[in-house]
């Protein structure tokens, strides 16, 4: 019995065995350059990156460090907490501005000039400080988030320019030049000044009387020469702009073009030379008052320096040339003015370049060099467009 039982067991052990074996696939014997590998480890040397697999994909202690996302800059600000701050007690208004912009239409934008003036009034610094504000507009409505000071100083512009008395308005610009300043002994004793901040101008106001007398007895000076005077019939708040230039071209560079003729291409460009005026002026609600804003550029050229050019052509050859320099002569005012509507504005701007270009003087043959002469500006309020149709009948 005992003899059974132990046979039996001898025999499963022997069964089970040749099952085990045939589960386990017989491991393939290592490469050579495994066998250098599994010896370099045992003596301690850094073992070869492990082979990639068919697929391509490297193990993962062979792939490289995923690529993090980029942080949020912070530069692009962050959500609000859903209001406006208002530690300055700053109010929400809206103002009606159609009466004024339904009028206008020599600009499609007529309500950038209420932001212009309402900048003008305040203070550009009072819309970009520690102060938040809003200041928007279109053709309907004006928005500002602002104090209630800044609110009323708003509210006195808007009201200058949808007004009814301050519709379109006639201004007489006169430009005028003289050759010497010395118009401005007899003229002293008739003309009141008014503070300028722009360097070397000078203003003065003149009853109209008197302005009509004055330019009179310029007109009747050798060197009194009147470069513009027209009658402009101005929106109110709304600039215009005067201008008379004329081109100068000029050969600006030279560009190498092997294997044309004659080689080389020649640049030309021009230089717009004359005076650009621009007058925006602003009616007080009575209509007694005139603010405006005056710009005035002046661009001469003096003369056109040639630079002579030896450039290569065909047949190792070289062909003169020329680029020319311009030498320029600028002048640029900008300035605000306040008088009674009942007067006339004078503005000197000093001796500067000629706004209307011409050839520089001569005198005994010699040439005396870039024209000069001493501007004059002078400014009329005219009244209503009916006023003057009127008054020329």
């Amino acid at each position: 019995m005992c003899a059974r039982i132990l046979w039996t067991a001898l025999a499963g052990l022997l069964f089970i065995a040749p099952l085990d074996a045939r589960a386990q696939p017989p491991r393939p014997a290592p490469r050579g350059d495994q066998w250098r590998a599994v010896e370099k480890t045992a003596r301690g040397e850094a073992a070869p990156p492990a082979p990639l697999k068919d697929d391509g994909i490297a193990p993962v202690d062979q792939q490289p460090p995923a690529r993090r996302a980029p942080a949020r800059s912070e530069s692009r600000g962050k959500a609000g907490l859903g209001s406006l701050p208002n530690q300055q007690g700053q109010v929400y208004r809206e103002y009606d501005i159609s009466r004024y912009t339904m009028r206008v239409t020599s600009t499609q934008r007529p309500e950038q000039a209420i932001v212009d003036w309402i900048l003008r009034d305040t203070g550009y610094e009072a819309w970009h400080s520690e102060t938040v504000a809003i200041l928007s507009a279109d053709s309907r409505m004006l928005r500002v988030y602002h104090t209630p000071e800044v609110q009323d100083a708003v509210a006195d512009i808007v009201d200058r320019f949808v007004s009814s008395e301050a519709e379109s308005h006639a201004f007489g610009l006169r430009i005028i030049g003289l050759g010497s300043p010395n118009w401005r002994a007899k003229a002293t004793a008739m003309m009141r000044p008014v503070p300028v901040q722009s360097q070397g101008v000078q203003a003065w106001l003149v009853a109209k009387e008197d302005a009509t007398f004055l330019l009179a007895e310029l007109r009747k000076r050798s060197d009194f020469r009147e470069h513009s005077s027209p009658h402009l019939l101005v929106n109110n708040g709304q600039p215009t702009v005067v201008a008379a230039t004329r081109p100068r071209p000029y050969q600006k560079e030279v560009h190498l073009r092997p294997g044309t003729f004659p080689g080389f291409e020649a640049e030309m460009s021009q230089i717009d030379e004359g005076f650009s005026l621009e007058l925006s002026p602003l009616l007080s609600l009575d209509g007694r008052l005139i603010d405006a804003t005056l710009k005035c550029k002046i661009e001469q050229v003096e003369k056109i320096v040639p630079v002579p050019l030896d450039v290569p052509v065909q047949g190792g050859q070289r062909q003169r040339t020329r680029v020319d320099v311009p030498q320029t002569s600028q002048f640029e005012v900008n300035e605000r003015f306040r008088w009674p509507a009942d007067h006339v504005l004078v503005i000197g701007l000093g001796v500067v370049a000629v706004p209307v270009p011409s050839e520089p003087s001569m005198r005994l043959g010699l040439s005396l060099g870039p024209a000069r002469s001493d501007l004059v500006l002078f400014v009329e309020s005219k009244g209503k467009p009916s006023q003057v149709s009127t008054a020329a009948k």
